[in-house]
């Protein structure tokens, strides 16, 4: 992987790229295959690889510096996960890892003193796991807004009763961030005005892990369906005030969504560099795999793709990091990045046989991460009808659609 300076970025941001994508390529690709082999070698190379993240002050760059982080703005945060996801260890091995990190930045933002000291603190020192408990099994996941799960309020507890599923790390997490309804239909104020994220440790009295739910085929992973019977939190385990769990939602999926695309990218990057050197080298039919045209079609488009993404989050993240309204391209990425992944991964794929759906190289696994995206954050279809609303009530407000800004 090479990567140059961008002459219309900062010589900050270019710093952080060079120096990430240093760390990516030479210590942690090479090196993937130890890593996920495990034992004793792979535990000392992982420290050595945390150790040199944080003495080149990349460590945690989704933090603020008071909790040991880099204190990174939103572009620049967006630019490093391009690199860091070149490797499926990159997020990891800087201190990125989710769901901890969503609700860590959850944490920061809402949390009191006493929840920073007790949940944030441990999570961010890698003495705790935590998980996000939102879908239900009998909820539609595209609207958060119908979740059964309640928390009532008797005496200084809240009680929490429900049924949920795909709870993200729910296998080894020490606590959860639980998405309740705290208010009743008829009380006053919107649906959005109606939930709580409320802390849950997963030793309480009540939460049951029914199982762990297979992914693709694959069975023992992290995500989990949880019952909540009757289980029992003090008052002061609610995130932020009472009602502000659709927006602390929103807080973490909109920026997520960003990062999960700059993400993809990457990973597409990833992809593309290892197809085009195969067909540098793979000799089939009396010529290399370049000069046939169905391959070279596979490289244009898959450029095209890349690049269109690219260009698309990159503007997506600049009205971001300046606070501008950006609904509609968060949702236009969201929809066209992923299923672009899916696209280039699925050349890559092609051109490479039967080592394509095998675990010789990355990209079964990219495909499969790229087409469940396309229902996690939100499914495609949601975000193209906020686009398409978004756009005609501009028109029905007698404006037009700005594509410049």
């Amino acid at each position: 992987m090479q990567i140059s300076p961008i002459p219309t970025l900062s010589e900050e941001i270019n710093d952080i790229r060079l120096r990430t994508a240093d760390i990516v390529a030479n210590r942690i690709i090479p090196n993937e295959g130890i890593i996920y082999a495990g034992g004793e070698k792979s535990k000392k190379l992982r420290k050595e690889i945390n150790e040199e993240v944080k003495k080149q002050g990349l460590w945690a760059p989704h933090l603020p510096s008071e909790y040991g982080g880099m204190d990174n703005g939103f572009l620049e945060l967006a630019y490093m996960n391009e690199i860091l996801a070149w490797s499926p260890l990159g997020n990891r091995l800087f201190g990125v890892i989710a769901p901890n990190s969503g609700n860590q930045k959850i944490l920061v933002k809402y949390g009191t003193d006493e929840q920073k000291k007790k949940w944030l603190i441990p999570l961010i020192n890698q003495e705790m796991e935590s998980g996000f408990s939102m879908t239900e099994p009998d909820s539609a996941g595209s609207d958060p807004r119908s979740l059964k799960t309640t928390a009532v309020k008797e005496g200084d507890e809240w009680v929490i009763n429900g049924h949920k599923i795909m709870t993200s790390n729910g296998n080894r997490a020490d606590f959860l961030v639980v998405m309740c309804k705290t208010e009743e239909d008829s009380d006053e104020g919107g649906a959005n005005s109606k939930m709580t994220q409320i802390i849950v440790p997963t030793d309480s009295p009540g939460l049951t892990k029914v199982r762990s739910v297979p992914i693709w085929g694959h069975t023992g992973g992290d995500h989990m369906e949880i019952k909540y019977e009757n289980v029992r939190v003090p008052l002061e385990n609610a995130l932020g005030a009472r009602g502000s769990g659709h927006q602390a939602a929103q807080d973490r999926l909109g920026a997520g969504r960003v990062y999960h695309c700059m993400n993809t990218i990457g990973q597409m990057w990833r992809a593309f560099d290892i197809m085009v050197k195969y067909s540098t080298e793979r000799e089939v039919h009396g010529g290399k795999l370049e000069t046939k045209q169905f391959i070279q079609g596979f490289i244009a488009d898959s450029y095209m793709d890349i690049q269109a993404s690219r260009l698309m989050t990159i503007h997506c993240s600049e009205i971001m990091d300046k606070e501008g309204d950006a609904r509609v391209d968060i949702s236009a990425i969201k929809v066209f990045v992923p299923a672009a992944g899916t696209r280039v991964v699925d050349r890559a794929i092609q051109i490479h046989g039967w080592r394509g759906v095998s675990s010789d190289t990355p990209l079964a696994g990219m495909y499969q991460g790229f087409r469940t995206l396309r229902l996690a954050d939100g499914p495609d279809e949601v975000h193209r009808i906020l686009i398409a609303k978004e756009i005609l009530n501009r028109y029905h407000d007698g404006l037009s659609w700005d594509f410049g800004v």
